[in-house]
This record gives C-alpha cells, structure tokens and sequence, in this order.
C-alpha cells in the first residue's frame, strides 16, 4: 500500500517537512506509520462535545494499537440550544459549509492516510459526513454519545421539557420555583440532548449509512462502553486504510436508502432530510425529496422517542439500538443487508448479531406504531418544491386543518406575537424570510413551537416556515417550504387571513387563492423591510446557498 503520507514524509526533498514533525515529538519510526487525522469538534460551549477529549483518547489509543499514528486537529461547533431564538441561530447551519471546507483544508494539505472523525451535535456530523464523502479517503464517524435523560417533577425531561415550561410560565401555569427546577434538572450530563432530536438522529443514521460502528447512535455518553467503541474505531481506520476501503465505497446509494428507512422508521428529525440531502450531493449519490416521499408511503414508524413521546434514546439503547431497528426493518426487506461497513462487516452480519429485547420501545415488524413513516414531505401551491413536516410528532387531530394565516416576517415577531397570546385557536402562523437566503441561514424555530405547546395551543394551532424546524420540535409544524420568501415562493405571497389548508394524509400544503391571483401578487411583490445582519460570512452564504429541497449545499461554481 503506497501511503498518502508519504507526500510529506519520503524523500531527501521532504527534509524539512520531517524537521517540523520532529519537532513537535514525533519520531522517525512515527512517519513510517500510516497516519490518520482525528479530527475533534471538543469545546467548551456544546454539552455534547465537552466530553469528546476522552473519546479522542480512546480513539487514538485504537489507532496506535492498529500500527498507526494519531494526529489531532480541531473543528468548530456550535450548540443550537443555546443559539436558539436569537439572531445567532443563524449560524448554524452556515456553520456545515464551514466544518466540511475546513476538514478539507487541513486534510489536504497534509496529506493524511485516513481519518477519525469525532463529533456529536446538529450541524457537526453532517459537516464532517460531507467532508468524508468530498474527500473520498478511508474515513470512519465517532459520536460522543446521547445525554443522560432528566428528571423533574415525576417526569423523565430534556432539554424540550425547558422550552415548553417557559410556554407554560408565561400563560401563568407554573410557578417561579417550578420553572427553575426544570431548568436546573432536565439536562442532567454531558451529551447530545437526550431525545431523538438533530444530533441523536443523525448520529444513528451514521449506523444505517455504514460510516459508523454498531451502537454509535445509542451508546450513552457517560457509558464506558462509549470510549470502547471509540477504541475499536481507531483500530478499524487503520484496517480500512489498509484494504483501501473509501467512504464512496460505504456511502453507496443503496446504504442512502438504508439511511432513509431507518430516519422514516424512528421518525427522526426533519433536519436529517436537509442533512442526506447535502451528505449525498457530496458522495455524488442522485437524491431528492420524492425518494423521501416514496418511501414515506411504505416505511412504518417502529420506534417513537422524544418529542414523539415519553421515551429517550437511552430507553431505545435498553431495548437493542439501532441494529436491532435495522433488524426489524429487514424482516420487512425494506434495507439492503449486502452492503460493506466500516466495521468489516455487512449490514445482515452486524443485524444477525442484535436482538430486540423490548418491543414496546421497538416495534415488531407486523405490529408498528403506525403503516406510515414519521416524516412526510407535502406538496401543493404554497409548497411547489416540497415541505417538511415530523408527522409522528402531529397530534392526529391536526393532520388534516384548515385556518386563517397571521403572517409575520421573522420569528422574532411571531414569538412576541405568541407570548403576547395575540395567537388564537384555529390559525396558522406563518413565519417566513427565514429560508436559507431570506434568514439568512434558515433558522430554526423550536422557540415558537415550544410556546404554543406550552400553552396548550399545539392541538389548535398549526405553524409553517420556510425556516425548519428543531428535531425537539412537536405540533404541526412545517418547515422547509420550497420555493422559500426571498426568491418569490409563495409563502411570501400570503396576506393576513388568506386559508391555509393541511392535509398530511395526503401530504397538501395549499393556500385557498386562484392561480391568477398568486400570478398578480408575485407580479407585485417587493422584499420588505428587514434587519439582516450586515456579517461578510452570512452575505457570502446567501449569495452561495441553494433552496432547502436541495439540502441549502452551496451552488456550483464552476
């Protein structure tokens, strides 16, 4: 095997590139070594990455143990929980872009034999995913582990418990004293927050996709089983790179429809359609929504964790993890079993292995929660491109709702709006200029959903956006509508009081206006007045980003 490293370790020409390894301690025998980059998103703003030194540890324990040589670099990050519902959640999602380029940057210009990537929160995993496909060199994903689940007030919590207990504290349901029991006990360790919310679910789709070991998505942050399998990955990296094995190779189109039915089966976030969507554009794997919404129509929802219900991801831990869905699902042949993993294995021989060991948290095949997935993807005048919606989190009731619009042009003014109770019973807040160009850096809006939940509203009120939604999100809330505000789609179109009619049955976002009228209105319209922020980073990703339905990757340039 003819390592990549040796770019800049053989040869007299290569003097002084070993020079600086030297000095920073590496030996001679160390550059003879294949050597793997470990990138490390450790810092000390994201509960579930203040944990990832130990993990990286471990994995370069792994790594040295396999005959090869760990070189750590960093990675940004960025906690969505606490960027939420101001102008900084604008950034995260612009961050993606930045955590694949930067990846790239110092991995090619370093010229490493593999890499581990550690990470565990929203935008971090997918960053890293896509910079493992662009880069094509053997690559294997380490989560830091899901956060222990809460408990307050005789109820197991998380971090969506806080957010609607503020709902609750404004309408005057709890008190001063509850609220700051909630606050102080529902997060209760280090780890991605403990329902199946962004992070979780794509930490447990990088099992479905292969790039990932068994138990990546589930295993609970504190657990010690946590840092052995961060040990195994870094002895696999090395195993990969010797057989040559590439994330294309594992990323396959069929291991994206593996990912897919699994998001559908454990109604994951609505952020893992934008997520695969970028991930596949990289691995140059054709994928768009009506993939989503075909297999929507087939894939029954088999396991159901917060804010679907009561559960936790340490409770689908408890009862066989992630393999034991994929194990269930392929009972169904609904999931390729012959394709390669990072772990050497294929996905039939690491699902022969596990064993649903408590089918009330994981459904049986025969006996789902429900025939359909937890994610629809709607359609219709207002959504011509598509919009997303976690349909295992909509009380039944409000699958099909017609109501009048109250239109407001940033989430800021719809929050105030609901906090003020200026909302009511039957209408439908539409928050839009918040897409992926309008916001820009499409916003999400858990702040808002959580509000109306706490107040009792989330049966009665329903809410779309071209902004997206948090994975704690629960209530009719649609997100994701494509064409977005700012590049003329119709849910900038819409006036206060026009009807919005909800069929998720029959997956319809409509708005009750003639197609002359929409034409007359697009003909005059004119952006309104807004405060953007004036940074070079978010004009650049304005200018650069596509429409939602794309996954919002950057348009190509060349």
């Amino acid at each position: 095997m003819e390592k990549k490293s040796n770019m800049v370790t053989k040869g007299a020409n290569r003097a002084p590139h070993r020079s600086l390894f030297y000095a920073m301690g590496y030996t001679k025998e160390d550059l003879e070594k294949p050597i793997i980059g470990v990138v490390n998103a450790f810092n000390e703003i994201i509960p579930g990455h203040i944990q990832l030194n130990e993990i990286v540890q471990a994995v370069k324990i792994g790594v040295a143990a396999a005959g090869g040589i760990a070189m750590e670099f960093p990675a940004i990050g960025i906690c969505d929980g606490i960027a939420m519902n101001h102008q900084g959640m604008k950034y995260p999602l612009a961050s993606r872009e930045l955590i694949a380029d930067s990846i790239e940057a110092v991995t090619m210009a370093h010229h490493f034999d593999g890499l581990v990537m550690v990470g565990n929160c929203d935008k971090i995993v997918p960053g890293m995913l896509m910079a493992a496909a662009r880069l094509n060199i053997p690559a294997i994903y380490v989560s830091g582990g899901p956060m222990l689940t809460g408990y307050c007030q005789g109820h197991d919590s998380d971090l969506n418990t806080v957010f609607e207990a503020v709902g609750k504290y404004n309408q005057e349901k709890i008190s001063d004293k509850e609220l700051l029991e909630i606050e102080y006990n529902a997060c209760p360790s280090a780890g991605s927050c403990a329902g199946l919310f962004t992070a979780n679910s794509m930490n447990c789709l990088t099992e479905a996709l292969g790039i990932a070991l068994p138990g990546n998505g589930t295993i609970p942050v504190s657990y010690g089983a946590r840092k052995q399998l961060a040990n195994r990955a870094g002895k696999a990296i090395l195993e990969l790179v010797r057989k040559q094995v590439k994330p294309r190779d594992i990323m396959s189109p069929d291991a994206f429809h593996n990912a897919i039915v699994l998001d559908l089966a454990m109604a994951g976030s609505s952020n893992t359609v934008l997520h695969l969507l970028a991930i596949a554009h990289e691995a140059d794997v054709k994928l768009d929504l009506k993939t989503f919404d075909r297999l929507s129509r087939i894939v029954p929802i088999l396991t159901k964790i917060s804010p679907s219900s009561d559960l936790h991801v340490s409770d689908l831990y408890f009862a066989g993890g992630i393999q034991a869905v994929l194990k269930e699902l392929s009972e169904g042949k609904l999931i390729h079993t012959e394709l390669m993993t990072v772990s050497g294995e294929t996905v039939g021989q690491q699902i022969s292995k596990a064993e649903n060991k408590n089918t009330e948290v994981i459904r049986k095949f025969d006996n789902p929660y429900s025939s359909e997935s937890g994610i629809a993807i709607l359609y219709g005048n207002l959504a011509p491109e598509g919009a997303v919606v976690k349909a295992s989190a909509v009380s039944k009731r409000m699958f099909i709702f017609e109501g009048k619009a109250r239109v407001f042009n940033s989430e800021e003014e719809a929050y105030q709006a609901i906090m003020d109770g200026k909302i009511q019973k039957g209408e439908v807040v539409v928050i839009r200029y918040e897409g992926p160009k309008g916001g820009p850096g499409m916003r999400e809006m858990l702040a808002p959903t959580s509000a109306l939940c706490g107040m009792g509203l989330d049966n009665n009120v329903a809410l779309i956006t071209d902004g997206r939604f948090s994975g704690a999100t629960r209530g009719a809330a649609i997100g994701h509508i494509s064409p977005e505000a700012a590049q003329k789609g119709p849910i900038g179109l819409i006036e206060e009081g026009d009807i919005i009619k909800i069929d998720i049955g029959k997956r319809e976002l409509s708005v009750k206006l003639s197609e002359d009228e929409l034409k007359q209105r697009e003909a005059n319209w004119s952006p309104p007045e807004r405060d953007i922020p004036s940074t070079y980073y978010l004009k650049r990703y304005a200018y650069l980003v596509t429409s939602a339905s794309t996954g919002a990757v950057f348009r190509n340039i060349d």
